[in-house]
């Protein structure tokens, strides 16, 4: 088998945007699987890579979540208030320790192992992110503020406690619409409580 990298060929890279991230279009000629050679074109988004996490209280049944506004959400029909498992970018830290600080900075639970589950591209169309994907038993004892995110970095988060099969229902009903935790979710009805391996 031919590798991939043999079968593309850059021609030309435009930095269209490097404002907020980096917006490229780039233009190469990729190698179709009968030989042949075709020109395309791509914008693609580096964010750089991420990490997200299930807060989950094996006894209890329960999931630590949050709501918060995602502008681009709202711009395309939704109200903008998104319920989410904490997540952030790496930022040049491993993700087991961003995932770690997120989680603080977001929920006020300051975990100590974290179990890394999967990887996944969220949007491999277009963005270049890699997500890396972990869960995380809490409970009482590890709360050690409100949480609430950044508001310097205009994060005003709501932190939400709920019973498992409560978030599963939202699902649902389409009350979870992020694409991360529902995954995060559906990894958890398999997985962290069996019972429930039949939900979405």
């Amino acid at each position: 088998m031919t590798q991939t990298a043999e079968r593309v060929r850059v021609i030309e890279s435009q930095v269209l945007s490097n404002d907020w991230y980096l917006l490229k279009k780039t233009i190469f000629d990729f190698r179709r699987a009968d030989g042949t050679w075709q020109r395309q074109q791509r914008e693609t988004y580096d964010r750089g890579n991420g990490a997200t996490l299930l807060l989950y209280h094996p006894a209890q049944r329960r999931v630590v979540l949050t709501r918060q506004f995602r502008f681009p959400a709202f711009v395309n029909g939704h109200d903008g208030m998104l319920v989410e498992a904490p997540a952030g970018l790496l930022d040049q830290a491993t993700p087991e320790q961003r995932i770690r600080a997120e989680v603080e900075e977001e929920t006020g639970y300051r975990v100590g192992e974290v179990r890394k589950v999967f990887e996944a591209f969220m949007s491999p169309g277009s963005v270049t992110e890699k997500l890396h994907f972990f869960v995380a038993e809490y409970d009482a004892s590890l709360k050690v503020s409100n949480g609430g995110g950044l508001e310097a970095e205009g994060e005003d988060i709501e932190v939400l406690e709920l019973p498992f099969d409560d978030a599963l229902a939202m699902v649902r009903r389409g009350e979870i619409v992020d694409g991360k935790t529902i995954m995060l979710l559906q990894y958890a009805a398999i997985h962290l409580f069996p019972a429930n391996a039949g939900a979405p």
